[in-house]
């Protein structure tokens, strides 16, 4: 306590304040007087403006005792100072201050286990960082904090060492000195009471662990409070889930021994009896029909009891009712438990609360893309009611769109009302225009190049514009094409294509021909449903071959009877479904595709093509998604003429088979030994899709893991499955901010003689 005394002088009035803990009252009363000027005394760092700024009087002002001791009080209460006096000079007010040091450095030595900044980051929350106020209480804190974060990582006899070494301009510099120790190791887990299921399956459901062979990597073995914690509830979930409903988790107890090295982890259970389900039933406000809630239950009557069950009926009757705006509705289920019979009877309250409706939709984050682009795909009205279901459909559709890197739905409440809400939607754009390049090899081709320039949002009217130039040793394409995704208000797409493209097949091991190819057409999309669609178009092409001696004579023949130049009048038609939650990387649904096109009456050929693809994915284990994928085309002539062998299918290569050459499997001919094509295509993929390690939560990179199989067959031929052929390997998509970029490594494991094995494929891109 420190205490301030007054003095008399000829001259002036000097004041003493007594200084107590609150800071409550003078220690002598002094003679009022009109403060005339203040003057500051004693800052070095900060500015005497900072004392002006805090000093609750000012010029012109009357002081007395209780406005000395308030100005007193203010400035110890800023935390700079360590010592204030006030003296009267004069009718002067002057302020002696004494500043706290300011911390000027903190350097951290003998840590291993956490990077410097990690640390840094930890001593800030403790309210030490660099540049804040030195306060010598903090260090206590800021000391337990540093071996707070050692302790979760089972460092138990860590020390800290302070040292606070004195610098001019009254400045300090903290050295943390840390001793980390040795890891402390869990080597026993025990569980009294299991009978029922035994300890070691239970022991098997814990993230913690007595060690394995991959404990060095998933340090399973060391202890952490928030892992027993999980622990503690997957225990309770396993037999809640089995019917125990009685169960419950009487002690835990953790102890280490005296050297802080191994860990002893007990737990103390009662099972209880398995109950079985006797029936369920509602009360409350039902808003839906009773059978229609009943239907969304997932348990039956007899069935043994699972708590999982209980809570997804629930989720699922919640959302039922959230579609019709009930969005705060409260099911609660109580079960009436007959012990004798070891039966338990649900009661599911049921409490809707008030009907919810959307004020306003709000959308932000668009720099680029325009508004009405983003409210085009919102499937929620406002002044409509508030449906989870439209909500949710919003969201997939804005993601679907490849505008956006991210797109988040936040829905507040309105301010003073209790049955209104807003949908704040904020999206993310992510480069839409890219130049891609792509890269191949091969012992025949050795480099090919193809290039396409493209903007799927051309000025954010969500329009794609695309150029394409592919120049290698085979084929030259200039294409260009437009999409207009929302040509009519509802929805239907138009979209333009015009090409011109040279084929070239001498440096292939395909039959040698060379064709050149001009066309343009229009192409149409109807949307019948949320997730169903149908897609036509009508198109003209001019087709001029070129043989030579090496041709297959299948070609020669061809060209001797209908000619070297050919016009189409092409016709497509197509339906497809598509639940996939994304375009880019999608983690769940299916999209099933059936096309076709043709020669049309009126054009000098006349052909059809038909081909289906099946693509199913689902989450197999946490962030680990399974897709398989199948592909079966099926091509002829009609009206007296063959197929083109220019419309033949192909397989191998990045898009079909990985692991053999472009368009390297199927029929060859006889004379030539060159692949030819076929009117019959099977193609199947199957995939593990894997989040990278390392940027888990970052949706636009995976790996994969696949095996590929299909072959193409003639038109005599049926499509066998020991005729395909089939590989395996490891693949990495990555969405980056450079534009796409694929990578993929394969190991022909069905494999003949002639085919053309091409392991590593990639794909290089750069947005702009």
């Amino acid at each position: 306590m420190r205490f301030a005394s007054l003095h008399s002088r000829p001259t002036s009035h000097l004041l003493a304040l007594l200084l107590s803990g609150l800071f409550s009252a003078a220690a002598f009363a002094i003679q009022p007087f009109v403060i005339r000027d203040i003057r500051v005394e004693g800052v070095q760092r900060t500015e005497a403006g900072t004392v002006f700024s805090y000093l609750p009087v000012k010029v012109g002002e009357r002081v007395d005792d209780d406005k000395a001791a308030a100005a007193i009080k203010a400035l110890y209460a800023t935390g700079f100072y360590t010592d204030v006096r006030l003296e009267v000079e004069n009718d002067v007010l002057v302020v002696f201050v004494v500043e706290r040091p300011a911390i000027a450095q903190i350097d951290i030595s003998g840590a291993k286990e956490f990077t410097k900044d990690n640390l840094k980051d930890g001593l800030k929350q403790a309210g030490i960082s660099e540049a804040k106020i030195f306060d010598r209480s903090l260090l206590d804190r800021a000391e337990k904090e540093i071996k707070r974060q050692y302790t979760s990582r089972g460092f138990y006899s860590a020390k800290v060492t302070t040292t606070v070494t004195p610098l001019e301009r009254n400045r300090v510099s903290l050295t943390f000195a840390i001793e980390e120790g040795d890891v402390s190791k869990i080597v026993d887990i025990n569980i009294i009471g299991a009978n029922a299921i035994s300890e070691s399956t239970l022991i098997k459901e814990f993230e913690l662990s007595t060690g394995g062979w991959f404990s060095f990597f998933t340090k399973d073995d060391q202890y952490s409070k928030q892992k027993l914690s999980g622990d503690l509830e997957k225990l309770r979930s396993y037999y809640l889930n089995r019917g125990y409903l009685e169960f419950s988790i009487d002690s835990t107890q953790v102890s280490i021994t005296p050297d802080k090295e191994k860990i002893y982890i007990t737990i103390t259970i009662t099972e209880g009896p398995v109950y079985t389900i006797a029936g369920a039933k509602f009360q409350g406000d039902l808003k839906i029909p009773e059978d229609e809630m009943r239907a969304l239950l997932l348990f039956k009557e007899g069935e043994t009891f699972s708590r999982q069950k209980i809570v997804d009926s629930v989720k699922r009757i919640t959302d039922r009712l959230g579609n019709d705006g009930y969005s705060d509705s409260n099911i609660n289920p109580v079960p009436e438990l007959d012990k004798e019979k070891r039966t338990a009877l649900f009661t599911l309250f049921v409490d809707p609360g008030k009907r919810i409706y959307v004020r306003r939709i709000n959308v932000q984050g668009n720099s680029r893309t325009r508004d009405e682009v983003v409210r085009r795909e919102i499937r929620q009205l406002e002044a409509g009611w508030y449906s989870i279901d439209k909500i949710n459909r919003s969201k997939e559709r804005l993601e679907r769109t490849g505008f956006f890197e991210e797109v988040t739905v936040d829905t507040p409440p309105v301010s003073g009302t209790s049955d209104q809400r807003d949908i704040n939607i904020t999206v993310k754009e992510r480069n839409t225009g890219s130049l891609q390049f792509g890269v191949g090899f091969s012992q025949s081709e050795k480099l090919s190049l193809n290039a396409s320039v493209s903007q799927a949002n051309i000025f954010g009217t969500g329009n794609q514009l695309s150029f394409q130039i592919n120049n290698s040793r085979v084929s030259k394409v200039y294409q260009i094409s437009f999409l207009d995704p929302y040509w009519t208000a509802d929805g239907i797409s138009r979209g333009f294509d015009v090409y011109h493209r040279t084929l070239d097949t001498a440096t292939l091991s395909t039959g040698d021909f060379s064709s050149t190819t001009s066309g343009a057409g229009v192409r149409f999309g109807v949307p019948v449903t949320e997730y169903d669609s149908i897609n036509f178009g009508l198109g003209w092409e001019l087709t001029n071959l070129k043989l030579d001696q090496f041709s297959p004579q299948r070609y020669l023949a061809y060209v001797n009877t209908f000619g070297a130049k050919s016009n189409t009048l092409r016709g497509a038609l197509g339906y497809s479904r598509d639940t996939r939650d994304s375009i880019y990387f999608p983690s769940r649904g299916y999209v099933l595709e059936v096309s076709g096109e043709a020669g049309l009456p009126g054009g000098d050929i006349k052909y059809y093509r038909v081909q289906t693809k099946a693509q199913y994915l689902r989450p197999v284990w946490g962030p680990i998604v399974f897709s398989g994928n199948i592909e079966v085309g099926y091509a002829g002539g009609y009206g007296g003429k063959p197929l083109p062998f220019f419309k033949n299918f192909y397989a191998g290569g990045v898009d079909s088979v990985r692991g053999f050459l472009q368009s390297s499997l199927g029929p060859r001919d006889f004379n030539t030994n060159e692949f030819l094509g076929g009117s019959k295509r099977f193609v199947t993929n199957l995939e593990l899709l894997f989040p990278m390690p390392g940027v888990k939560t970052d949706k636009s990179v995976r790996i994969s893991a696949f095996i590929d199989a299909g072959n193409v067959f003639g038109a005599n031929e049926r499509i066998t499955f020991r005729d395909l052929r089939s590989s395996f390997g490891v693949a990495v998509s990555w969405f980056s901010p450079v534009g796409p970029l694929k990578f993929s490594l394969a190991k022909p494991i069905k494999i003949q003689d002639g085919d053309r094995p091409e392991r590593f494929q990639f794909l290089l891109g750069r947005a702009f």
